[in-house]
């Protein structure tokens, strides 16, 4: 009988792992017998190389093995838990205030437009590592909502059903590379999807949530407000958001959305202290270095 390969893992000389096993799970390791972790907490050694399984050790399967180590799963903290999400895709939204809109020189009348950021643009550690190749970056506080599910074609009707909980984020931008972009009509992944990108904060479930789609949210630079603006003002609400998108792409598990921003964006410099807020799900402290 071949083990059932669930999920291989090789470790690295730095690194060490705890797991969490579920019902009937066993880990087997190199050179080891086949260890039953049922329920328990295993810390992998310094070196070595591992895989679940669900048949006994004599049965070991060739383990599958990568060209290098893959890089971290990228996380964000769940507030009130020790569990972390896994983060897929970062999909935003652009230009989904009124007042945003017109600052930028859109029409509110266009239907929403989407651009994505990398999963590993994520940083909760509250710095912002001033960019290379630009001289113009600016701040964009945003609600942030993560998806415990997805699917194709999902009706607004039904689109909460799928959020697992809401966040604060800023979208930095840099400005004259997405301007750069814009003018020769290219995609924005330069201006948009860099290193530390899109810093957040931990994860408040939906349920400790009490209205989504109202309440105030802000942004302050030094101690002055800059953005002002209520989740009421959305041209188009997480729900219509999610049902667009998932016309669009498959949602899945994991995925985020940064709903939009309000006016007042504007450029920061290194050292300033940016505090963003969202009514009902937390702060956001970044500090520019």
């Amino acid at each position: 009988m071949a083990a059932e390969l669930l999920c291989p893992y090789t470790s690295t000389e730095n690194a060490m792992g705890s797991f969490r096993f579920w019902s009937r799970d066993k880990l087997a390791v190199t050179g080891a017998e086949t260890v039953p972790v049922e329920g328990s907490t295993y810390t992998l050694p310094r070196r070595g190389q591992f895989w679940y399984a669900t048949a006994p050790a004599s049965a070991k399967a060739p383990l599958m093995t990568y060209a290098f180590d893959p890089a971290p799963q990228p996380t964000l903290p769940i507030k009130g838990s020790e569990r972390l999400f896994p983060v897929h895709r970062i999909y935003c939204v652009g230009r989904n205030y009124a007042e945003h809109t017109k600052e930028m020189g859109g029409d509110t009348r266009d239907p929403p437009f989407f651009f994505q950021k990398n999963p590993d643009n994520v940083v909760v550690d509250g710095k912002f590592p001033y960019p290379p190749a630009t001289k113009d970056v600016h701040f964009e506080i945003e609600m942030v909502v993560a998806l415990k599910s997805g699917g194709k074609n999902i009706k607004a009707a039904d689109a909460l059903k799928h959020v697992f909980g809401y966040g604060v984020g800023i979208d930095m931008t840099r400005r004259d590379l997405q301007a750069e972009a814009k003018k020769l009509q290219r995609p924005w992944e330069v201006g948009k999807a860099f290193e530390h990108s899109a810093p957040c904060t931990a994860l408040v479930p939906a349920q400790h949530v009490e209205n989504p789609a109202k309440g105030a949210i802000w942004l302050d630079v030094n101690g002055e407000r800059k953005q002002t603006g209520d989740l009421s003002q959305m041209i188009w609400d997480v729900p219509h958001q999610i049902e667009f998108l998932s016309a669009l792409f498959e949602l899945r598990a994991g995925d985020l959305i940064f709903t939009g921003t309000p006016s007042g964006v504007g450029a920061i410099k290194k050292g300033d202290r940016l505090k963003g807020h969202v009514a009902g799900i937390g702060d956001l402290d970044v500090v520019v270095t």
